[in-house]
């Protein structure tokens, strides 16, 4: 019985999703293989039946943004998910790896691989500020973190759906902090572990300014949504000072404060232990978190 399926999810980029398959059926050990196409209309389809009639697919009839991962990996049927994009994929030998770390930690739900970046194969910055990581290790196969790449992650399946997975409302920009955050509520653990490797190229198809808006407009939402209203009052004004000159600013304030009402109905405040690791990431570690509701 395979231990590990690889969820790749897809939007109206066929040619890069047919590059990244290439990739992944040339892996030494074949996993099984979810392709989600999220409702796609640029022939992503036809090119499933034709080239990669053995992989399964499924199609949503819309585009649910980072949502259409939790069909995903209902379809498989494995301990383990390797997540990635159509623009990414896993060096050989890594999901293997994945596997015997997470049988070897079982309090570990989420592993997230270095990335590197096109044929120079540059080290995604975000992995710098992986390994800095300042929270309590002990115990772990790597860095211990607050967060994670959801293209560039493997997760152990049941406490993905435990979860519940990805919430739709956010739909793509910084979906992992909700996740991560649902996570380390009910004891789990994410850790970043280098010696797992997944090569991203890119995709040239990208709204920029959409992205930016949804990552503002999450991000927000997040913090109303789970942590303490102090810790959550004083990261606002973090994200609102670090977008302002960003000209989309407005654009994600008015979109989140549209849906305040959505998050207060969804409010559920992480324990205070959860908040602490929040504060030591994030900084204002004197900040009381534990009575602040």
């Amino acid at each position: 019985m395979q231990r590990i399926a690889v969820v790749i999810l897809t939007h109206n980029r066929a040619g890069e999703l047919r590059r990244t398959l290439e990739h992944m059926l040339a892996l030494r050990a074949q996993p099984a293989i979810v392709v989600v196409d999220n409702g796609s209309t640029d022939g992503t389809d036809l090119l499933m039946k034709m080239r990669f009639p053995c992989i399964r697919l499924v199609s949503l009839p819309d585009n649910i943004g980072a949502a259409a991962r939790n069909a995903g990996v209902r379809a498989a049927d494995t301990d383990y998910i390797a997540f990635c994009d159509d623009d990414t994929w896993w060096e050989s030998g890594s999901l293997e790896h994945a596997v015997a770390l997470l049988d070897a930690y079982p309090d570990t739900a989420v592993l997230c691989a270095r990335v590197v970046i096109g044929a120079e194969q540059k080290e995604d910055p975000a992995c710098a500020a992986m390994v800095a990581s300042p929270l309590p290790s002990e115990g772990l196969p790597g860095p211990a973190l607050l967060g994670f790449l959801a293209g560039a992650s493997v997760c152990r399946r049941h406490a993905f759906l435990e979860v519940g997975g990805y919430e739709p409302k956010l739909f793509i920009g910084g979906e992992e902090a909700l996740l991560t955050l649902d996570l380390a509520a009910r004891g789990w653990r994410l850790a970043y572990v280098p010696q797992l490797t997944v090569h991203h190229y890119p995709s040239l198809q990208r709204d920029s300014a959409s992205r930016r808006k949804c990552l503002m407009r999450n991000a927000l939402w997040i913090c109303w949504i789970r942590l303490p209203w102090r810790v959550a009052a004083i990261q606002t004004w973090r994200i609102l000072r670090s977008g302002r000159r960003d000209r989309v600013l407005c654009a994600g304030l008015l979109a989140a404060l549209r849906g305040l009402p959505w998050a207060l109905r969804r409010r559920k405040v992480v324990p205070p232990s959860v908040a602490r690791l929040y504060h030591a990431l994030h900084g204002e570690a004197s900040t009381p978190v534990a009575r602040d509701r």
